[in-house]
């Protein structure tokens, strides 16, 4: 979450553009626009401190010295459910009836307690998205959960064999061309947000020092041309 790093830096610390935006891995224009209010907005500040990743003696050494690069810490710990259901981000949840509706089609052979267990659904959901009672139901399109980011091919594989043996039936291999091309697919829209999120930052930046420059040139009475 570089950008939510980057913001809740430039909000509470005295690092120098640079140094923020090396350490986030992102463009100095990007923390330029979060400093002038003009992307900061669109983020929720990740405090990197209380996440393990920088501690309060790096940040004053990067304060004290302008030059100095901050050293991550640690890398993130990533935290695994051992019980209850599947977390799914709030982000994606809305892409969980289309991929409980690809199953549905693709996968008949899958129980509501493997569908729900994998995707981290209800069956009440799963009943209404089959029997098309679903209240949303004229917007599902069904979706390969897998591209959606919902599972993994492997957590997905495992389900539909345990499936097939149990109904005693052989598991459908999906085309190895097909796999990639969705993964393809999806890293080619993630680089195309990141792509447009960092044009529309520079283009923001950009614009906030057109405008600087006139208001100052307006306060010395310099005529615009």
């Amino acid at each position: 979450m570089p950008h939510a790093t980057a913001s809740w830096l430039v909000d509470n610390t005295g690092l120098t553009f640079e140094q923020i935006a090396d350490f986030c891995g992102l463009h100095i224009l990007e923390v330029q626009a979060m400093a002038d209010d003009l992307a900061g907005a669109k983020y929720t500040g990740r405090d990197p401190v209380r996440a393990g990743e920088l501690t309060h003696e790096e940040i004053e050494k990067g304060q004290n010295d302008s030059n100095y690069k901050l050293k991550i810490h640690k890398a993130p710990v990533q935290i695994q459910r051992t019980k209850g259901p599947r977390y799914t981000p709030v982000s994606k949840r809305q892409d969980k009836p289309d991929g409980i509706a690809w199953i549905l089609r693709n996968h008949p052979e899958m129980s509501d307690a493997q569908i729900g267990k994998l995707i981290g659904t209800t069956r009440n959901t799963i009943g209404a998205i089959r029997e098309r009672s679903h209240w949303n139901i004229q917007n599902i399109n069904p979706k390969d959960p897998v591209t959606l980011g919902l599972c993994s091919q492997r957590e997905l594989d495992a389900a539909v064999a345990k499936a097939a043996k149990k109904a005693g039936i052989e598991a459908s291999a999906v085309p190895d061309s097909k796999l990639v091309d969705d993964k393809q697919a999806l890293i080619d829209e993630l680089k195309k947000e990141r792509e447009d999120a960092a044009r529309a930052a520079v283009v923001a930046a950009q614009e906030a020092e057109a405008e600087a420059w006139l208001a100052a040139r307006r306060e010395e009475g310099i005529p615009e041309e």
